[in-house]
């Protein structure tokens, strides 16, 4: 039986069609990515005045957007008095403050469009995990809390937190919302009075004097351009300091779990905790019952072969939670963190911009990343502009966990070229299943599909040369060493890979 990874926000929303481009145009801005990130930067432009080109490589909505478990809030991943302890008590507050700044913008943009995408303001709960030591995480979250409430935000210390039982700190007015059904509504805004959406159009070149995209046959003249693929696509940044980049990135899997639970089981809410990896809850009020997602079991992309034991592990946790959860949703996301724990965002060459690495704030950091974006092109002065800043040299705290982090690509890169293929024939394959077999002396990235039509790619990820591995759960080609994804068939799912697994042509045996 196959697993159907299809998230519970793609099975619940309607998202507009767009055609494929299929004639030459000019516009002010182009911006790469449909996501949360582009299409807001989209949606701010057209409202501005300016007219504006969203490039989807497939449907919009977003790879990774219409994965997420779209917690919005300004409580970052990496802990508060860790940013504090990182850089300094004002940083902290730029950095919290920039969520916040983000949520408002979401809310404002419900409001002014009308916007029916189940917006509510919740509290959030950071509270202890269940297996760390209570004391030194009862110390650690009281100093949060106090220094939340010292750089303006509210919080309350709380000895048991609803649901969980465990201590924790209460951070009123944060919120969730149905991301697509919210991008849905600002797409519809942008075509028209020489803007335009185009769908199942891949941006294939960045040429930088005169500055126009290339997306196949096709030409976009612009005078800027904004990448907003999650993971940045090169455009016109040297091929030297585009690999630079990349090492500063690192691409991780985390999974969900969506279950109707009984209605008034929990309170509505969001709760994350300290472990680590953490795991995240979100839980929504629906008519007649509840709806509670549950995600976490992260790891670097491609590291793990047997992702459907991963979703096991889930669905225990959430039943052992709440044990009337009736599990009906899976699916997988992508996360990049980044050496010292903040995004990257602002122009990484003349008159492109960029914005990734968000961890787990993709909803709040998305949404500031395309309020900067608009800034950036008409070249004013924004607030985080110096903090997120792409070229920033100073990492604070994170020259260990750059080297820890990017040993994996000399290990995985020798590891898996010198690894043994998994059988010799093609007959070994069953149906929904990829191997890397050895076949003709080669090594084929080989996927058999529910019909029996056999696709055989090389095994090369095309980004830095490493050997992709088979997802089992998702049933994609991932690569262990910086995180590219890649369909059954090898195309591009998602960077830093721009190009797809070569194909290879079925031998006559």
């Amino acid at each position: 039986m196959i697993m159907d990874t299809t998230s519970y926000w793609r099975r619940s929303s309607v998202l507009p069609r767009f055609k494929k481009i299929n004639s030459d145009c000019t516009v002010e801005v182009v911006v790469i990515g449909a996501g949360i990130t582009g299409t807001t930067a989209a949606y701010l432009l057209k409202k501005s005045g300016h007219t504006v080109a969203l490039l989807e490589r497939g449907r919009c909505g977003g790879f990774d957007t219409a994965n997420t478990t779209a917690h919005v809030t300004c409580v970052t991943d990496i802990r508060l008095h860790e940013l504090v302890r990182k850089f300094d008590k004002e940083t902290a507050q730029a950095v919290w403050e920039g969520g916040r700044g983000a949520i408002n913008l979401v809310f404002n943009n419900v409001r002014n469009e009308n916007i029916h995408c189940d917006f509510a303001w919740v509290p959030g709960y950071l509270c202890s995990a269940s297996e760390a030591n209570p004391k030194k995480d009862r110390q650690s979250l009281e100093k949060d809390c106090d220094l939340a409430k010292e750089l303006g935000f509210p919080a309350e210390f709380m000895h048991s937190v609803p649901l969980l039982h465990r201590c924790g700190v209460k951070f009123p007015h944060q919120a969730k919302f149905h991301p697509l059904k919210y991008l849905a509504a600002l797409l519809r805004t942008i075509p028209g009075k020489g803007s335009y959406i185009f769908e199942n159009t891949e941006s294939t070149e960045i040429q930088a004097e005169p500055l126009e995209v290339k997306t196949g046959k096709n030409r976009i003249r612009c005078s800027y351009v904004v990448l907003a693929t999650h993971n940045p696509l090169m455009g016109t940044t040297n091929l030297a300091s585009a690999t630079l980049f990349q090492t500063k990135l690192f691409l991780y899997t985390s999974y969900a779990v969506g279950a109707k639970i009984p209605a008034n089981t929990a309170p509505e809410a969001s709760f994350w905790d300290t472990g680590e990896p953490y795991n995240y809850l979100r839980v929504d009020r629906c008519r007649g019952f509840d709806y509670a997602i549950l995600g976490g079991e992260d790891h670097k992309t491609g590291q793990i072969k047997k992702t459907v034991s991963v979703y096991a592990g889930l669905e225990r946790k959430l039943k052992r939670l709440i044990p009337a959860a009736k599990i009906d949703a899976r699916w997988s996301g992508q996360v990049i963190e980044t050496v010292d724990g903040l995004p990257y965002i602002g122009e990484s060459a003349d008159r492109q911009f960029i914005a990734t690495g968000f961890s787990g704030n993709g909803m709040t950091f998305g949404t500031l990343a395309a309020m900067m974006a608009v800034d950036a092109f008409l070249n004013r002065e924004n607030p985080w502009q110096k903090l997120f800043d792409v070229h920033r040299k100073k990492v604070f705290g994170g020259a260990m966990n750059y080297l820890r982090e990017n040993k994996d690509y000399p290990r995985y890169l020798l590891q898996n070229w010198f690894a043994h293929a998994e059988g010799k024939s093609l007959r070994s394959l069953r149906p929904n299943e990829g191997k890397i077999l050895q076949l003709e002396g080669k090594k084929v990235a080989a996927y058999r599909d529910a019909s029996g039509k056999i696709s055989l790619c090389s095994p090369v990820c095309t980004h830095l040369k490493c050997i992709v591995g088979w997802n089992d759960g998702e049933k994609t080609w991932d690569c262990p060493c910086h995180g590219s994804r890649f369909a059954a068939t090898g195309e591009v799912l998602t960077g830093p890979a721009e190009q797809p697994l070569k194909q290879i042509d079925l031998p006559d045996k």
